[in-house]
C-alpha cells in the first residue's frame, strides 16, 4: 500500500513534467525567443540565473520530497530512528551549505554588474549606422509615437526598419508607465516631466507585441501596440504612405487625443506640430502652474528644454527597469 502511494506520486510528477514541457514547447514564450541583439543578451542572463539558482532549488525540492515521505506521520520507523542531537554542531557541514548560496550570490553579482553596463538602455548601439529616433508618449490608455525626422506620428503602432538601431525617447503625459517590447528589449519607465531612453535593434522582420508593463488604471489591459519590423525600403514606403494621409497632429488635436480612452485602434498622422514632444515634457515640469493647461497656451522656448534634459539625466538609472 505504501509503495503504491509512492509510485503514484512519482507517476503524477512525471506526467506533470511532460505536460509542462509540451505547453512550453508549443507556446510562444517571447522572452525565450528574442528577435533582436539586446533581447538575445537578456535571454542569456535569464538562462545563467536559472542555471545558478537550480544548484540550490533542485536539491532542496528533491530533499523536501524525500523528507516528507520518510518522516511522514504514519511511519513508525521514522519516529523510532529520528533522534537528532540538537546540541551538536558540525562546522564542516555548515561551512559547506552556507558556502554554496554565497558563491551563487557572488556569481550573480558579477553577471548583474557586467550586464548592467553592457545593456544600459541609454547606451547607443554602434556599428549599424545612424539610429532612427522615435519619441514615445504614454497616455491614458494608449501610446503615441512621433517620428521627428520623418514628421509623422502614430498611435498604438510603431514601424521600424530591420537591422537599424532605434533610439526611443520616452515620456508620459499620464501616470507613470512602463514601455515594453519583450521580443526586442527590456522594459523602460515613462514618467511625466522626464525623459528616458531605450536603444534597441531588430534582427528579424515580423510583428511583435508591445504593451504597458505597469498597471495604470481601468484601461491598462488594452494598452497594447504592434511593433512592425520591415525592410528599409518597405519602411520608406510606409513613411510616404502615412505622409499621404490627411490627419494632422496639431496641439488642439493632441489635447483631444490625450483624454482617457480605451482600446484605441491604430491611428496615423501625416504631419506633427513642431516640438510637440518637448512641449509635453516641459509642461509637466511646471510644478507651480496648472499641469493640464492646454499645450498651445504655454509660451515655452525649445532651448529651455536642454536644462530639463540635464536635470533628468542624473535620475535615469532610477527609472530604468530590467526584465
Amino acid at each position: 500500500m505504501k509503495w503504491n502511494i509512492f509510485l503514484t506520486t512519482i507517476a503524477v510528477l512525471i506526467v506533470s513534467l511532460f505536460v509542462a514541457f509540451g505547453y512550453v514547447h508549443r507556446s510562444e514564450l517571447v522572452l525565450l525567443t528574442p528577435q533582436g541583439a539586446i533581447a538575445m543578451e537578456e535571454r542569456e542572463i535569464i538562462g545563467i540565473t536559472i542555471l545558478l539558482a537550480s544548484f540550490v532549488v533542485v536539491p532542496v525540492f528533491f530533499l523536501l520530497g524525500i523528507f516528507i515521505w520518510k518522516y511522514r506521520f504514519n511511519n513508525p520507523h521514522a519516529v523510532r530512528k529520528h533522534t537528532p542531537d540538537w546540541d551538536h554542531d558540525n562546522w564542516i557541514m555548515e561551512m559547506f551549505w552556507w558556502s554554496i548560496p554565497a558563491l551563487i550570490i557572488l556569481l550573480l553579482s558579477l553577471v548583474i554588474w557586467r550586464s548592467s553596463h553592457e545593456l544600459d538602455p541609454y547606451k547607443p548601439i554602434e556599428g549599424y549606422g545612424a539610429p532612427l529616433t522615435v519619441e514615445v508618449v504614454s497616455l491614458n490608455w494608449k501610446w503615441l509615437f512621433v517620428y521627428p525626422e520623418q514628421g509623422i506620428a502614430t498611435v498604438n503602432m510603431v514601424e521600424i526598419p530591420v537591422g537599424r538601431p532605434v533610439r526611443f525617447i520616452l515620456t508620459s503625459d499620464a501616470p507613470m508607465n512602463s514601455f515594453w517590447v519583450p521580443s526586442l528589449a527590456g522594459q523602460i519607465m515613462t514618467m511625466p516631466g522626464m525623459k528616458t531612453e531605450l536603444n534597441l535593434i531588430a534582427s528579424t522582420e515580423g510583428e511583435y507585441a508591445g504593451s504597458s508593463g505597469n498597471i495604470s488604471g481601468e484601461g491598462f489591459a488594452g494598452m497594447r501596440f504592434n511593433t512592425v519590423v520591415v525592410s528599409p525600403s518597405e519602411f520608406e514606403t510606409w513613411v510616404q504612405s502615412v505622409k499621404g494621409g490627411s490627419a494632422i497632429l496639431t496641439h488642439a488635436e493632441y489635447e483631444s487625443l490625450a483624454l482617457p480612452s480605451k482600446n484605441v485602434a491604430p491611428t496615423f498622422y501625416s504631419e506633427v506640430s513642431a516640438n510637440l514632444f518637448d512641449t509635453i515634457v516641459m509642461r509637466s515640469m511646471m510644478s507651480g502652474m496648472d499641469m493640464r493647461m492646454p499645450i498651445d497656451m504655454k509660451e515655452m522656448e525649445v532651448h529651455s528644454f536642454n536644462d530639463v534634459t540635464e536635470a533628468t539625466t542624473t535620475h535615469r538609472k532610477i527609472i530604468t527597469q530590467p526584465i
